[in-house]
């Protein structure tokens, strides 16, 4: 184990230890979150010590929460009591091992099973202006004292508790499935016959960060020139879980200058990578869940199972693709009958399921 997480209270009551922040949904099941708290019984009295997983959606500030209002809804929670031992009592795996070592004699492990209906990390990114915590779906996982687990009437003291964000990932599934393809045909006034345009990608889906080559076939029966290409990928989001607000940004887009004559062919590949280097002003992208001062990419593809409940997922995240032709006027009319021929075809953004053993923060 590479790195341990550790997060202590300002009471130093309770110090969390985690082994690692990323957990793979592997669809059938998730990796379980196995850890240790250790605390230091002094000064807790008849208090007891409780730990809590929650899965949460943030659509506000905290700062903001001044009538009452809450902006954090938590999709699914749990708790277990940790001291006095309660009924929680987990097989030590080898992580709780190392953990309980760092820990020392006031070590108490701990293990939770994520359900594998939730969905996998993902925040908004904020504005340059925006301040406190982004919006998205966040993991936390933390221990705190208190005479009840979840009691609305009692006071919970910052200094008694202590808190580590994790994050749900997917990686890409095995197998390759065949690309998407679609093609137009279009006519153009003072021109007798049409373009036709076929655009297809060699594979389903694609990892952040790959060359993603797109085959184009014009035939260009009209009297117009294809003055060029323009490549375009959009993310939408859809935020199901409060309301019905979805909207899509534009991740990548650039323009090719390949020109096709009028009664002319084109048969080529043109090749591009969306990254969110070109994107980190961009206001509202989702992104993989972050964790502080780490970087990031654009968020993955939302893979749904079926009969899963959309709502308890929080945000859905899809790419698709936009391909254009520019086409000139010409003719007597000019610019007065130029027009653009466009086709769009889905993407599926992942990451790679690594090989063996893994440690998703070197990947990143």
């Amino acid at each position: 184990m590479a790195k341990v997480f550790k997060k202590t209270s300002k009471s130093e009551a309770l110090t969390l230890y985690l082994g690692k922040r990323d957990y793979v949904d592997h669809v059938d099941q998730v990796e379980s979150v196995d850890g240790v708290v250790k605390i230091d019984p002094k000064d807790l009295g008849s208090k007891k010590v409780w730990l809590l997983l929650a899965c949460a959606f943030r659509y506000g500030r905290d700062d903001l929460d001044v009538i009452g209002l809450s902006f954090r809804k938590d999709i699914w929670f749990q708790h277990v009591q940790l001291y006095p031992a309660g009924s929680h009592k987990p097989t030590l795996t080898p992580m709780h091992e190392t953990l309980l070592k760092k820990a020392g004699d006031q070590g108490h492990a701990f293990t939770f099973n994520i359900p594998t209906n939730l969905p996998c990390s993902v925040t908004l990114q904020p504005g340059s202006d925006d301040k406190g915590k982004a919006c998205g779906v966040d993991f936390e996982v933390k221990a705190y004292v208190a005479d009840e687990a979840d009691n609305a009437d009692e006071k919970i003291e910052k200094k008694d508790t202590c808190r580590l964000i994790i994050r749900k990932i997917q990686f890409a599934p095995d197998g390759v499935v065949a690309g998407p393809k679609a093609d137009i045909c279009k006519s153009f006034m003072m021109s007798d016959k049409p373009v036709h345009m076929e655009a297809s990608l060699e594979k389903e889906l694609y990892y952040h960060g790959s060359v993603i080559p797109i085959k184009i076939k014009v035939k260009n029966e009209t009297n117009k020139t294809v003055k060029k290409i323009q490549i375009k990928v959009d993310q939408t989001t859809d935020v199901v879980l409060y309301s019905a607000d979805k909207y899509t940004k534009t991740v990548f887009c650039q323009d090719f200058d390949e020109t096709i004559e009028a009664n002319a062919d084109f048969d080529k590949t043109l090749s591009f990578t969306p990254n969110l280097s070109e994107n980190k002003e961009a206001r509202g992208i989702a992104l993989d869940g972050r964790l502080k001062d780490e970087d990031t990419n654009l968020a993955s593809t939302t893979v749904l199972r079926g009969g899963m409940d959309k709502e308890v997922l929080g945000i859905l995240v899809s790419y698709k693709i936009k391909i254009s032709l520019m086409v000139s006027g010409g003719g007597l009319l000019g610019g007065l009958t130029s027009s653009d021929v466009s086709v769009e075809l889905p993407l599926v953004l992942m990451h790679p399921k690594p090989k063996g053993k893994w440690d998703l923060l070197a990947c990143h």
